[in-house]
């Protein structure tokens, strides 16, 4: 594994940790400086902003660094991050708090950036392996985030957020002194405020024939991954009884069997069955899951499905690999903006609905949800069993 890919893999691991640290303290903090005790609907607010700045801006960061080069748009969004979080840690007033949330989010859409890094040194054959280390990489942060930041956040609330700029400050430093450069910007490029326009991406990915059906199904897997996070807790309270704790190490086994399945199985698989088998494939295990989980009665089975829900995420990093080889080498930026930006729709959307589909079932049936998100799932599969294989030549648009 070449240094380039160890840094920015580590970059992300420690970019995850910033943003999971923020979570479990935030309704405390809001109560805090809200000076109320019903907060639920100014963390949704806060969530949804979050999601809203990263749907906004992924494209615009991700175009920014097809024209000015990887590294100036990564150091500008990293700094500003740890000026942001550094910020909030001490914000006296609400509209502080709700001004540096969203300028968290807008930071934090340099992911997109990241991934375009990877594609840029990545070889083709490699690309499937490799996305799949980013979002192993980014789910063991994610683990360890939420976990540091409750721990910080019982010694004194705002601690999390002084933590998160001090990570961000890392990860600045990092990608000045040993991230190289994966794509020189253009020569003479000035800059135009068209750019800042996210739409104009968007666009531009849907003139791709090849790319659309790609694009409906990530948007599907994403939609229905929002699932997990809004209503995991949710589920087990209500059909197991469950604590807080066993609820945490359940998700736990699931963080740990996805990230090791999208590290170590996803570049074996897509070399064995190429990126649509292998998208089929993790489809054919989620799905499997989804509907043991709906039918069961018993607590242990959510710990036993972890492997399969692992199986599942070898899909994402195959299908991310996929729509690559759909555009040219100078436009990997600007695709990877959109992609992030249709993720952060569905980060948007899916809480939302999800909880709403719930709440109704609760009273009859609470495992249903997961038979729902399983219907929403297969919409996906036609359009999966219609994608051709890898594309050599890309697309022109």
């Amino acid at each position: 594994m070449n240094r380039a890919l160890v840094v920015i893999l580590a970059a992300v691991t420690i970019d995850a940790i910033g943003i999971g640290l923020i979570f479990p303290i935030l309704p405390a903090l809001l109560r805090d400086v809200a000076h109320t005790g019903e907060v639920a609907t100014l963390f949704g607010i806060m969530l949804a902003l979050y999601s809203a700045m990263q749907f906004l801006f992924s494209p615009v960061l991700g175009v920014l660094s097809d024209r000015f080069g990887r590294r100036p748009v990564l150091l500008i969004s990293l700094a500003g991050a740890a000026i942001d979080y550094l910020i909030m840690a001490f914000a006296p007033h609400l509209w502080l708090l709700v001004l540096g949330r969203a300028i968290a989010g807008l930071s934090s859409a340099n992911m997109a950036v990241a991934t375009a890094y990877i594609t840029d040194i990545s070889a083709e054959e490699e690309r499937a392996k490799r996305f799949g280390y980013f979002h192993a990489m980014f789910g063991i942060g994610f683990i360890i985030g939420p976990v540091l930041g409750g721990l910080l956040g019982d010694y004194w609330v705002r601690a999390p957020f002084i933590a998160a700029a001090l990570l961000n400050a890392v990860n600045f430093s990092l990608a000045l002194f040993v991230l190289p450069e994966s794509r020189a910007g253009q020569a003479g490029t000035k800059f135009d405020w068209k750019t800042l326009n996210p739409f104009i991406p968007l666009k531009w990915a849907l003139t791709f024939k090849a790319l659309i059906p790609m694009m409906a199904i990530f948007v599907i897997m994403n939609f229905v991954g929002t699932m997990y996070g809004t209503v995991w807790a949710l589920v087990s309270e209500d059909s197991f009884g469950w604590t807080g704790l066993m609820i945490g190490l359940s998700l736990g086994a699931f963080g740990f069997f996805h990230a090791g399945a999208q590290a170590f199985l996803t570049g074996p698989v897509v070399a064995r069955l190429g990126e649509r088998w292998a998208l089929v494939t993790g489809m054919a295990f989620e799905l499997t899951a989804l509907v043991i989980l709906g039918l069961t009665t018993q607590g242990w089975v959510m710990f036993a499905v972890a492997p399969l829900f692992a199986m599942g995420g070898i899909g994402m990093p195959a299908l991310q690999s996929l729509t690559t080889t759909q555009v040219d080498s100078d436009k990997q930026g600007q695709l990877q903006g959109v992609l992030a930006s249709l993720v952060s729709l569905a980060a948007v959307f899916g809480p939302l609905f999800f909880s709403f589909v719930y709440f109704a079932i609760r009273p009859t049936w609470p495992g249903l949800i997961w038979i729902v998100g399983a219907g929403i799932y297969l919409l996906a599969l036609p359009v999966m069993l219609g994608i051709r294989g890898s594309v050599k030549t890309p697309v022109q648009g």
